[in-house]
């Protein structure tokens, strides 16, 4: 019998974009570290119907957008995907837009907040293994209460900042950020800069300053994720344990 059998299938993973701008950054590299399959669905752009339970990881990005705003064709396609996702135990891992939609889909709410939050700002984590206090990039308008069930993992002053359900992540930060991504924001949302003060020269240098920790940063958070929330080693390694079991059988 060859090794190969023993070993599991690689990992299926949909990452769910919304707009050119905000691409996943170092979720790419992450995943392509683990080897595995990554299809990126443009959501926004494409409405055929997808099924997540094909997937062993969803992981679904930032916009800038609303997901609350259902007059978004592409925000109540992702509701019932996510929820379709959830149902079918398959992990989620939201970030920022991501992350308050699947606060939304498992009965939190989600609306506009008084208080923005941009910028390179620390969060007060419960479980620094898996989420370190920071800083990590925000940009966002909206905010989110903690759904029924959930465990409150990090927060700051404004905001809920992580949390966990089952073996899905939500994130109000932006793990993926990287400088070109910010090249790229500045660039397309410099009047939601200029609206809120923001210097948006001081944000590309600090955020070319902290590019090597950053990058660790997500990078922790993201295996750990994998590890301890997700649980994906685990139920791999069980999976092929069993298509060997049926092999020798």
């Amino acid at each position: 019998m060859s090794p190969t059998e023993h070993e599991p299938a690689p990992m299926r993973a949909l990452i769910l974009q919304h707009e050119e701008p905000t691409p996943p950054g170092h979720v790419t590299e992450w995943l392509a570290g683990h080897d595995a399959e990554v299809e990126t669905f443009r959501i926004d752009i494409d409405d055929r119907e997808v099924d997540p339970t094909g997937y062993d990881l969803i992981v679904s990005l930032g916009s800038e957008f609303a997901a609350f705003d259902d007059s978004k064709p592409f925000v109540p396609r992702e509701a019932k995907l996510m929820r379709t996702a959830i149902d079918a135990d398959v992990p989620v891992l939201g970030l920022c837009f991501g992350g308050q939609m699947l606060a939304r889909v498992l009965g939190g709410e989600v609306f506009r907040g008084t208080l923005s939050e941009i910028g390179w700002l620390p969060v007060r984590s419960q479980d620094p293994e898996l989420v370190p206090e920071g800083p990590w990039f925000q940009w966002h308008f909206d905010s989110f209460t903690l759904p029924p069930g959930a465990t409150l993992i990090a927060e700051s002053d404004v905001s809920p900042q992580a949390f966990v359900a089952g073996r899905s992540l939500g994130l109000q930060f932006h793990p993926e950020v990287t400088t070109q991504i910010m090249d790229d924001w500045v660039r397309e949302y410099r009047h939601e800069l200029d609206a809120d003060g923001v210097d948006p020269d001081a944000l590309l240098e600090e955020t070319r300053q902290r590019e090597i920790e950053s990058k660790r940063m997500a990078w922790q958070l993201f295996e750990r994720y994998l590890s301890d929330v997700a649980r994906l080693s685990e139920k791999r390694a069980e999976g092929a344990d069993a298509g060997s079991d049926r092999r020798a059988g």
